[in-house]
């Protein structure tokens, strides 16, 4: 019997894989715990129209990713925070700090995605990697100012 798989089921398949099983286990195992549904010409259509919404989904992530990083492009980040006497930060530059900054710029960036290589502890200047999707990253740069 052919069913379509509706999670990643071990040793089989993953979601939306259409896989060749017994009919037992396809009744008594697949079937009862909604790990997969029969692959009837209705759930196949199913099955293709939600990986096409998918695809056309990434497509627009991954458009919208490019649109962003070309307008990110050469674009300089001031950011203003404490400092000490010749110019020692108090704390570091964090990625959630340039992730805050983003985000007022108008550039919804999550703080996991920003990659500050190496830690600015004084004023100056510094690049900063941001990931704007799996295939899009850019540096940007980010100038820190004593308040």
């Amino acid at each position: 019997m052919k069913v379509i798989l509706l999670q990643d089921v071990k040793k089989l398949g993953k979601l939306d894989d259409i896989v060749e099983v017994s009919d037992g286990y396809a009744r008594n195992y697949l079937f009862r715990q909604k790990l997969a549904i029969e692959a009837t010409k209705e759930n196949l259509n199913d099955v293709g129209q939600r990986k096409k919404a998918e695809q056309a989904k990434a497509l627009h992530q991954l458009e919208e990713a490019r649109r962003m990083a070309a307008e990110l492009k050469g674009q300089t980040f001031t950011m203003k925070m404490k400092a000490g006497d010749g110019g020692r930060l108090y704390g570091s530059l964090t990625a959630a700090d340039v992730a805050e900054a983003l985000i007022k710029a108008g550039y919804p960036v999550d703080k996991r995605n920003i990659s500050i290589k190496t830690p600015l502890k004084s004023i100056g200047n510094t690049s900063v990697e941001v990931k704007l999707h799996n295939e899009v990253s850019i540096n940007i740069d980010v100038k820190v100012e004593a308040i």
